[in-house]
């Protein structure tokens, strides 16, 4: 092959090294991914993640998909977000600095983080400004709370078989607030969206398959594979999927003030959590954990928490 960037599964990485959010371009078909890569503590939005997936993404929006590497500009046609971490694609929230936020009464602060978990849904919500970008969440694991918004904020949802999703904010007296109900009413409808909300309940890639919030299940460990299929399979009809998923955008839109009106509703509902729910709260991030140290699968993980909630 005369062009290596023609080849198939050949990425370039780019951004910080030090970055925990990590970006590789591939030039065969123009797309990039984005990776979750945590370095301390557990696989959930963490402050220091959150800004240096603001700090790629930023740039990203601004430049309308368009790229330079290396003094080479690509225009990017998919934007896949997956995770580094085996079996987690992210846990959400960063549970154990809400509990000290809201002990400590501090709205400003958990104000400042929910609008940078907005910032950074909004900008993959809107494509990037790029109209002929598509955008693809990869599930090849857990995606619990703001980790499961995260993967709903894409055009198309590709989960591992194994991948497990679901919101259990009500557990500990809360609500996800940073794009769920949005995102939910607009692939369900507003009341299945909200029956899943209030339920907790976590669900099996096939099972929001059967409901039409994930798009194709794929087989353990093929996740990539089954990406790089649906971007081939779509290729012949691009232009016009993308003016469908646009079309989408405008006959349900999500706009910013939709999104920063739940997320006060969210911060409001924060502050008035008491000690019991704080108490949920800290047991939950136990059970995390404890799922992280022992490796043991999501079913494993609600029995942990089963056993958290009757301590």
């Amino acid at each position: 092959m005369s062009n290596l960037h023609d080849a198939l599964g050949l990425c370039i990485p780019y951004g910080r090294a030090d970055s925990q959010y990590e970006t590789e371009f591939e030039p065969a078909t123009g797309t990039v991914w984005g990776y979750f890569n945590p370095q301390h503590g557990a696989p959930c939005f963490s402050l220091a993640l959150l800004k240096d997936i603001a700090s790629h993404d930023e740039g990203f929006a601004r430049a309308c998909g368009r790229l330079e590497i290396d003094g080479q500009s690509y225009q990017a046609n998919h934007y896949v977000l997956a995770s580094r971490t085996p079996r987690v694609f992210n846990m959400g929230g960063d549970l154990a600095l809400f509990s000290m936020l809201i002990k400590a009464q501090d709205r400003h602060a958990i104000g400042s983080y929910a609008k940078l978990c907005i910032d950074n849904m909004y900008r993959r919500i809107q494509n990037f400004r790029s109209p002929t970008l598509t955008t693809i969440s990869l599930v090849q694991g857990d995606a619990l709370g703001g980790g499961f918004e995260a993967a709903l904020s894409s055009d198309v949802v590709i989960a591992e078989e194994s991948a497990h999703m679901g919101l259990p904010e009500i557990l500990f007296n809360l609500f996800p607030g940073m794009g769920a109900c949005s995102l939910l009413a607009r692939r369900v409808g507003i009341r299945a969206a909200e029956e899943l909300v209030l339920s907790g309940k976590i669900m099996s890639a096939a099972e929001l398959h059967r409901l039409g919030i994930v798009d194709v299940v794929a087989t353990d460990g093929q996740g990539e594979t089954a990406v790089r299929n649906w971007i081939a399979r779509n290729a012949k009809r691009r232009n016009g999927m993308q003016a469908v998923l646009r079309a989408r955008h405008l006959i349900h839109p999500v706009t910013r003030e939709e999104l920063d009106g739940i997320m006060e509703l969210w911060v409001d509902a924060a502050m008035r959590l008491r000690e019991r729910d704080l108490k949920m709260m800290s047991r939950l991030v136990r059970a995390q954990v404890r799922r992280m140290d022992s490796g043991i699968g999501v079913a494993g993980a609600e029995a942990l928490v089963a056993a958290e909630v009757a301590a």
